[in-house]
């Protein structure tokens, strides 16, 4: 009998972090998928590394090896290290990390079944005598570029402008690759599983015809299960050459990955924020690293973090920083920015008089014209205007959200629904009134101001008068059903649409060619912030909704940018007007400096959740204390600092009490060494008297907002 150690999927409370030794009749190679007994169930598990330090249980205690899927391939060695690094780094069990990032499929599939599906994954092919779709001509920008990634490996930063050709660098990149090695793999990442539809379609027209389209495939948690699976089985042989997918794809199995690109890598979406709170741009920068494959990082806003790493190398920078500053065509302009001041504007208006005015041009002129609010719904709230009554969440310290489309109150934390009640609750009043504006809020507005224009040309003799202006909505609740995302942008696409109402999910991304318009609605509320990465995260979502303006070169001469606001003279939009993120950086970076905060510190949250808050406040007290207790000793403990435990800014979901404690640091390795150590304290403190009606608790590495 050989013994091997088999990581499984067990929850984060269970305190297995480390794989458990099983027996098989043959030996297994690390990598091997397994299905072994756990408890009075089976589970999937994979063969780990040996570990000569790990207690090996009498041999009466063993449990065997139920079967090996040893029709796949291991699992490389690579993909292990960087399992083991994530679980690690973000304070997670390995075996979680491992079996999160393989398709839920495969645990539940016999040898025979797993058989029918390799056989399924064919060889892609091309057709006889196919070539290469032919590739643009590029300008000396993206030729400038290219030369340096040809030069050059490790990590690059390509700090490009919206419509400045990122996306033909990345396709030149991933042809040469392809050129160069006929078995190489590349793994393409977006932030969004909305913008992987559009993606593909550009990499098989490209690719398809020489390699086939099998060779291009797509992983993310929209896909059924069965197509994760082949998707996953076909980078796992080899046969597919290019992987496009969101954060999930970083831990696709890759036997021969040589290049990933990370696009719109500023994106806060990479960042997982359940289970193993994992950043796939960073996993992607170290599985690069380990591979010694190229990582290029695109954006026209990169993160702050990004862009104080590709710093000059002699300032201790570590990535090559690439610049296309300039969009595609000889007549090609960035949208000019225009700011209304609302405070010298009719007071409650919600579209500026000269606003509506330039869309009401647009539409004359045959353009398009897009109207971006980050807020979805009717109204944030109802309230009741005789006695103050709000639409609160009795579940949530939220307000539930009017949704005027299904008439019903909807709690955007906790799914909490139920219909818009006739009078007020509390007092019987009929006079209960929406405050605030979201995107179908908004949408109705524009309807009404647009009530009397037409569009240009479509009058026929059935309609003399012509067909009224379509505004569309594009956001999470017009787009809940299958397939509704991709007719509503080909909508849009097609001309059908005249004013395009949307929130981020339009924003960023999108190649709309008709669009030589967009207005930004109400972004002031991000100015004043408790969060200190608010200014960043508005500074990007406006220059990239600036950027689907005019990205018809023929047309972008004429482009704009409007922001209604009531702080025109912020310096955060004097920087947008002149499209200059390199002053709008330098500024930040020299307020985070001057503050101690990232990326010139490092964080970690510890968060608890409790049916009260005291019982959520007790266990991150008691964390505390015992880390002063019993770390003090710790090499690097001294650079450590914990603050007290707070409420979350949503301190209730779900009938469930949340609270937070930040831990920070100027070193990376001593918070590492530290979050280590207090691992198995806070194990501890879960099972003693401060973690009694403690639900549950999770360690947040890097977190993105405190």
């Amino acid at each position: 009998m050989h013994l091997i150690q088999v990581l499984i999927q067990t929850p984060a409370h269970s305190r297995i972090g480390t794989a458990l030794t099983y027996q098989s009749v043959q030996p297994l190679a690390p990598g091997t998928l397994v299905r072994v007994p756990l408890g009075k169930r089976e589970t999937l598990g994979v063969v780990w590394d040996p570990d000569p330090s790990a207690a090996v249980p009498e041999g009466d205690k063993l449990r065997s090896v139920t079967a090996a899927l040893d029709e796949l391939p291991p699992l490389s060695a690579d993909w292990r290290r960087l399992v083991a690094f994530a679980a690690a780094y973000y304070q997670r069990a390995a075996g979680e990390v491992a079996l999160a990032a393989l398709p839920p499929q495969l645990r539940d599939l016999s040898a025979q079944q797993l058989q029918r599906r390799l056989r399924k994954v064919a060889q892609p092919t091309a057709a006889a005598g196919a070539v290469m779709a032919a590739a643009p001509t590029l300008s000396a920008e993206q030729q400038a570029v290219m030369a340096q990634i040809r030069q050059t490996d490790g990590c690059f930063l390509l700090f490009g402008a919206t419509g400045s050709g990122k996306t033909e660098v990345y396709l030149q990149c991933v042809q040469e690759l392809l050129e160069r090695q006929s078995d190489a793999q590349a793994l393409v990442m977006v932030p969004e599983i909305n913008l992987t539809p559009q993606l593909q379609a550009r990499f098989q027209q490209r690719f398809g015809p020489l390699l086939g389209d099998d060779a291009v495939v797509s992983l993310h948690s929209a896909m059924t299960n069965p197509q994760r699976l082949r998707s996953w089985l076909a980078a796992h042989l080899g046969t597919a050459r290019i992987v496009l997918g969101t954060r999930m794809a970083v831990f696709a199995s890759m036997p021969a990955l040589a290049l990933i690109i990370v696009d719109e890598e500023h994106d806060p979406s990479y960042k997982q924020q359940e289970g193993a709170r994992y950043s796939a741009r960073d996993l992607a920068v170290f599985r690069g690293r380990q591979l010694g494959a190229k990582v290029i990082l695109g954006s026209a806003t990169p993160s702050l973090e990004s862009w104080h790493h590709s710093r000059p190398a002699a300032d201790g920078g570590r990535y090559r920083r690439l610049e296309m500053p300039s969009r595609i065509g000889d007549q090609a302009r960035l949208p000019l920015v225009r700011r209304v001041d609302m405070n010298h504007q009719p007071r409650r208006a919600v579209i500026a008089p000269p606003l509506l005015a330039a869309i009401k041009q647009r539409i004359a002129a045959g353009e398009q014209s897009m109207v971006f609010l980050n807020r979805r719904g009717y109204a944030p709230v109802l309230q009741c205007g005789s006695c103050e009554w709000k639409s609160a969440c009795p579940h949530c310290s939220a307000f539930r959200v009017f949704h005027k489309i299904d008439r019903s109150l909807r709690c955007h934390h906790c799914g909490f629904a139920e219909p818009v009640p006739r009078a007020c609750p509390e007092c019987g009043n009929l006079d209960i009134s929406p405050v605030g504006r979201g995107t179908e809020r908004l949408q109705e507005h524009l309807v009404e101001l647009l009530a009397d224009v037409r569009r240009p040309g479509s009058q026929t003799p059935d309609q003399p008068d012509g067909v009224p202006v379509h505004v569309a909505r594009i956001d999470a609740d017009s787009t809940r059903h299958v397939g509704s995302l991709q007719s509503q942008l080909a909508q849009v696409h097609s001309g059908e649409v005249d004013v395009l109402v949307g929130t981020q999910m339009v924003a960023k991304g999108h190649d709309f060619r008709r669009i030589t318009l967009v207005a930004a609605v109400n972004p002031d509320n991000a100015l004043f912030s408790s969060d200190f990465r608010a200014p960043e995260r508005l500074f990007s979502l406006l220059m990239q909704a600036a950027g689907r303006a005019g990205r018809d070169a023929a047309i972008s001469g004429q482009s704009e940018m409007w922001i209604q606001t009531c702080q025109p003279q912020h310096p955060l939009f004097e920087a947008l007007k002149r499209h200059d993120y390199p002053a709008f950086a330098a500024r930040q970076l020299q307020d985070r400096e001057n503050a101690a905060l990232p990326p010139f510190a490092f964080q970690a949250l510890l968060r608890a959740e409790a049916r009260t808050q005291e019982a959520a406040h007790a266990f991150l007290a008691s964390a505390s204390a015992c880390a002063s207790e019993l770390l003090a000793g710790l090499p690097g403990f001294d650079r450590v600092t914990l603050y007290p435990a707070v409420p979350m800014v949503v301190q209730r979901v779900a009938n469930v009490e949340r609270a937070q404690m930040l831990v920070e640091s100027p070193s990376r390795p001593a918070l590492q060494n530290f979050l280590t150590a207090w691992y198995d304290i806070l194990h501890a403190t879960r099972q003693g008297e401060a973690g009694r009606g403690l639900l549950r608790w999770a360690v947040d590495v890097d977190p993105l907002a405190i």
